[in-house]
């Protein structure tokens, strides 16, 4: 087996060792701990005079900040929703008719039904439209400063017109 683990793999790469009986991946040793590591770099910066990075509250807050903040909260809260959805149904007993007639009995008003479903329709539409400005920016267009304002605008526009269509719809 050692002789065939050999042959087909780099060398150096990996190597069989009977005591452990597994394969074992070489890494290479670290000189210095990462203790060390952070004091050498503390000593450089003091002794070149640099600066301390800034702190988040000294940035003025501007569109793409607060769009990236909110794209990358509205991933998560998405990926969190469907996975804590997905559990549930696989966990709770009864099946889908019986929680949507519960839902229905609670006989909820339709502010706060339009609000919910709201809830539900703005980060799903945010989220793919701000993903779609991400495409155009990933073939190298729209990297002007105005340009970066202007789709920001028409994502929030257009997110906030979607999810309206959408509960009048539902």
């Amino acid at each position: 087996m050692a002789l065939l683990l050999r042959t087909f793999t780099r060398k150096g790469t990996c190597l069989f060792r009977p005591q452990f009986g597994s394969l074992y991946r070489h890494a290479v040793p670290m000189g210095t701990t990462a203790n060390e590591e952070m004091n050498t770099y503390w000593a450089k910066n003091n002794k070149l005079n640099r600066p301390m990075s800034p702190h988040l509250t000294i940035y003025k807050w501007s569109l793409p900040m607060m769009m990236s903040i909110t794209h990358r909260g509205t991933g998560v809260g998405l990926s969190g929703g469907i996975s804590a959805f997905a559990l549930l149904a696989l966990v709770l007993p009864g099946n889908y008719p019986y929680y949507l007639d519960l839902i229905h009995s609670l006989s909820v008003g339709p502010a706060l039904l339009s609000l919910a479903k709201f809830g539900i329709a703005f980060p799903v539409s945010y989220h793919t439209l701000n993903g779609i400005r991400h495409l155009f920016w990933d073939s190298g267009k729209g990297f002007k400063i105005p340009e970066v304002y202007r789709s920001g605008y028409v994502v929030i526009v257009l997110s906030i017109l979607t999810s309206i269509a959408a509960i009048a719809y539902m």
